[in-house]
């Protein structure tokens, strides 16, 4: 057998009938040297040209092929990647209570007037028993409680307001609860007692008594976000005092409303910080209302002195986001990881589905067959095949993709190309 005849040979054995290419890749091309040697001859007028044929060697079934990856028996997911923001959860705004003329029903100075002395700094975390701010030269104190104030609280009064004071009395250790039953809605004299515990730590008059303005209820901690009154301008019941979210670390992705139905309350996502670093997360809840990019700045709104508006943080939505997308609030596994960031821009990765014990090969093994897809698959004595697969499930994050073929298992090698 002549050499070239027995070269087609070889390339045949290596190189099946109906082979394509490998998808998005661009193998090198084999080109056969020519060499021109060009003699000038001086006077003579004339060129000699000499074509010198050198014989390649014959290609590998993947000529572009580096190394071999193996198959493996994995789980993997699929991920959506959408804009978001970092922020708090929570959306708060303080106002001072109307009602009051200067004097409480229950007997004791009012803090809904007068000039105000004292008030927070922005990001600063106010607690359950300290100063929000002052009033005069009395300070109004944050309690813990879902019922907005909107009257003074006094002796034989009845109500879930007063129950929310019971249980901040024994809370803050002003009262026992051999003292005092933190789930009863009268004031009584334990309250009281107990009360006059909480004004001395405070440095206010020991009444006994709230009148109206001296306390304020909040779900939780609050975060100041932005301080709207003014130091030593006049207390005008109703007007805001200040903005602010919990303590509570949360981000909001915004997602095109299309792809909602792939996103559920329990996924998985990954969020990247403005400094590429990445920390994990739940999804907690899914909006049901979609807005503007202009707008969308968390399902929460505003509430007034004392109230709660529950949901998703007041971050505003990344300028990149689609012009109109829902919130999905989010829950850090670690929100340390985020440090002190906020309305900072990130980019969430949003697990939409999983499959677990499924072959799995690098994405770059996939070759295009002419009816479909294959991997090459490497025997140990250096012979290749093509392998005919169905694709599943892609992992961009892994570089993976769910396969099935027949003959395909766990361990065998696959041939993957140069990037």
């Amino acid at each position: 057998m002549s050499a070239p005849a027995q070269q087609a040979a070889e390339d045949a054995a290596v190189n099946p009938p109906g082979r394509r290419h490998r998808p998005k890749r661009r193998g090198r091309k084999l080109t056969t040297a020519v060499v021109i040697v060009v003699i000038a001859a001086a006077g003579a007028g004339f060129y000699e040209i000499k074509h010198l044929h050198n014989s390649a060697p014959a290609p590998a079934a993947n000529p572009d092929a580096t190394g071999l990856k193996a198959v493996t028996r994995q789980s993997l997911s699929e991920q959506m990647s959408v804009d978001g923001t970092l922020g708090y959860s929570g959306s708060y705004t303080v106002v001072v209570p109307s009602g009051s003329s200067g004097s409480s029903s229950s007997g004791g100075s009012s803090s809904s007037e007068g000039t105000f002395t004292w008030l927070p700094a922005d990001g600063q975390v106010v607690s359950q028993g300290q100063r929000l701010y002052s009033v005069g030269d009395s300070p109004v104190v944050l309690l813990y409680g879902s019922v907005p104030v909107y009257r003074g609280l006094s002796p034989g009064m009845t109500g879930p307001d007063v129950r929310q004071l019971n249980s901040d009395l024994v809370a803050l250790g002003d009262a026992s609860t051999a003292d005092l039953d933190p789930s009863s809605d009268y004031f009584g004299n334990a309250t009281a007692t107990a009360l006059e515990k909480l004004q001395s730590n405070l440095g206010l008059m020991q009444t006994g008594v709230f009148p109206l303005g001296q306390v304020v209820f909040q779900p939780g901690p609050v975060r100041v976000g932005n301080v709207t009154a003014t130091l030593g301008a006049p207390v005008q019941p109703g007007a805001p005092v200040l903005t602010g979210t919990s303590d509570t670390r949360q981000a909001v992705a915004q997602v095109d409303p299309t792809k909602l139905s792939d996103v559920t309350v329990g996924a998985d996502v990954t969020v990247t910080l403005p400094n590429d670093q990445t920390t994990p997360g739940v999804v907690t809840s899914v909006g049901t209302a979609a807005s503007s990019s202009s707008s969308a700045s968390g399902s929460g709104s505003s509430g007034s002195s004392g109230s709660n508006s529950p949901g998703s943080s007041s971050s505003s939505s990344s300028s990149s986001a689609p012009a109109t997308t829902v919130n999905v609030d989010i829950q850090l596994t670690r929100p340390a990881a985020a440090g002190t960031l906020d309305q900072a821009p990130i980019t969430v990765s949003i697990t939409t589905s999983t499959v677990n014990n499924v072959l799995a090969v690098p994405i770059d093994a996939l070759i295009s067959e002419p009816s479909g897809y294959g991997v090459e698959v490497a025997r140990a004595n250096g012979t290749r095949y093509i392998v005919p697969v169905s694709l599943g499930l892609f992992d961009d994050t892994a570089d993976l993709v769910q396969v099935t073929g027949t003959g395909l298992t766990a361990g065998q090698q696959v041939v993957v190309p140069n990037i």
